[in-house]
């Protein structure tokens, strides 16, 4: 339930990514669906939802990253338990939810989220269908629906051929398929033509989709090796730039130390299938990054399995030292305890302060809204910039919200702006809690005639 309230706490209002994702997702309708609007489709349907039923807020934008944030980290905790004991699982988990990137995106409202929960789900999924002698024909349906909903989320193609070309190199996985029953393994395969059959008549008439959805709609082949350049700087720098809204270092020293730990141990079964995934899955992770910088948060993903394996190891070293003694085992509890704590909280301290108060990271983040609602019940509000964003105050406020004045010349005008215009006198400044470019609204009256 952490993750309900946190984000509010850190990200000090809504990035322009967010602002841009909420106006898409609001104005999306059914003709947009028809006419093949469908690139992140899922995520923008529920955050629609979201905006219609609570009007426009900066929790609003965000409910949707987090209740997907909630069932991701639930579904790591399945995952895990998959492939690791249960105290692994749990352990890992919770390093991996209370981290730095993880928050952040349970707490920004934008898609990018769904570009871990999808990979998550089907790896969930078809370890159902892989750990059952004879696996349930529901996994396969479930596994065939969300790999359909998937393919409509930038990269996840690239993903679903990966799991096909998994499934056939490992000898293993190759069994397991070979086995299922015939008739849900052909339901499966045409459900999953059908979908790819929707998206190929939808980039005919829509050619730019596919480019959102392979690559990014502004990618050049050119800026390839930059792009992961700039989206591996947050892991590995201590300074943050403008480039991107991550905070640095992204992974912290004890989670650093426990991957490592965890990609050495798995040297020894490398081709197991648990094992050689986290490592493809970094290869994946870099490629897609190539494409699109902020695609690195994809590492989450690898990075949870890692951490299970470097618990894991411990773990076993430790009850190796002393196999008959009981009060060996007993006496871990302490010293793990202290390890985790040196870890969660700091990483908790280290996320809220740090996109809070750390100037270039904060500045790239406006509570313009939170103000609006606070301060604004009623009048006319004039913007200059993302007037189509702004223009959803009025659905559910007595706000009339206008890009410029013409004609309109209402008495009372609040501006987002201190461009004071012709014919209005400033009678107040509202100002946010932020240090820096901290006045919001201005205030404007008619200026009264002379004799008036």
């Amino acid at each position: 339930m952490l993750l309900l309230v946190l984000p509010l706490f850190a990200q000090n209002g809504l990035s322009q990514a967010e602002i841009d994702s909420a106006t898409s997702s609001y104005y999306l309708g059914s003709d947009g669906i028809v006419n093949g609007d469908l690139v992140d489709l899922p995520y923008r349907l529920l955050q629609k939802l979201s905006i219609s039923i609570f009007g426009l807020s900066t929790y609003a934008v965000k409910l949707p990253s987090i209740l997907v944030g909630l069932l991701l980290g639930f579904l790591l905790i399945l995952l895990l338990n998959r492939w690791f004991k249960s105290n692994v699982s749990l352990l890992s988990s919770c390093l991996v939810v209370l981290s730095t990137p993880f928050l952040f995106l349970a707490g920004s409202g934008t898609p990018l989220i769904m570009l871990v929960f999808w990979p998550t789900l089907l790896l969930w999924l078809g370890s159902k269908i892989q750990g059952e002698k004879r696996p349930k024909p529901l996994y396969s349906f479930a596994f065939a629906i969300a790999l359909l909903c998937a393919i409509f989320t930038p990269y996840m193609i690239y993903f679903a051929i990966f799991c096909v070309l998994f499934v056939l190199l490992q000898p293993h996985l190759r069994f397991i398929v070979k086995n299922l029953p015939r008739l849900p393994l052909i339901i499966v395969i045409i459900m999953i033509l059908s979908g790819f059959i929707i998206l190929g008549i939808s980039i005919i008439h829509h050619p730019d989709t596919i480019m959102a959805l392979l690559f990014s709609r502004d990618f050049e082949v050119s800026h390839f090796f930059g792009n992961i350049s700039m989206g591996l700087a947050p892991l590995f720098s201590w300074h943050n730039t403008t480039e991107n809204v991550f905070l640095s270092p992204l992974i912290s020293l004890p989670n650093f130390a426990l991957v490592m730990i965890g990609l050495l141990s798995t040297t020894k079964g490398f081709f197991a299938s648990r094992n050689s995934i986290a490592s493809i899955l970094f290869v994946f992770c870099i490629i897609i990054t190539g494409f699109n910088p902020d695609a690195i948060v994809f590492f989450i993903l690898p990075f949870s399995i890692l951490i299970a394996h470097g618990i894991k190891y411990l773990l076993e070293k430790w009850y190796g030292l002393f196999p008959e003694n009981p009060y060996a085992r007993i006496s871990a509890l302490l010293p793990l305890t202290i390890l985790f704590a040196l870890i969660i909280i700091p990483g908790l301290l280290h996320y809220i302060y740090g996109y809070r108060y750390n100037p270039i990271i904060s500045e790239l983040f406006t509570d313009n809204i939170d103000v609006i609602n606070q301060n604004l019940d009623e009048g006319t509000l004039l913007v200059n910039n993302n007037y189509d964003f702004y223009k959803i105050l009025e659905s559910k406020s007595n706000l009339v919200v206008i890009n410029e004045l013409n004609e309109m010349r209402p008495t009372k005008l609040a501006m987002l702006s201190n461009k004071q215009p012709e014919g209005y006198s400033l009678e107040r400044i509202i100002v946010s809690p932020k240090r820096d470019n901290s006045a919001i609204i201005y205030l404007y009256t008619v200026t009264p005639k002379e004799g008036e």
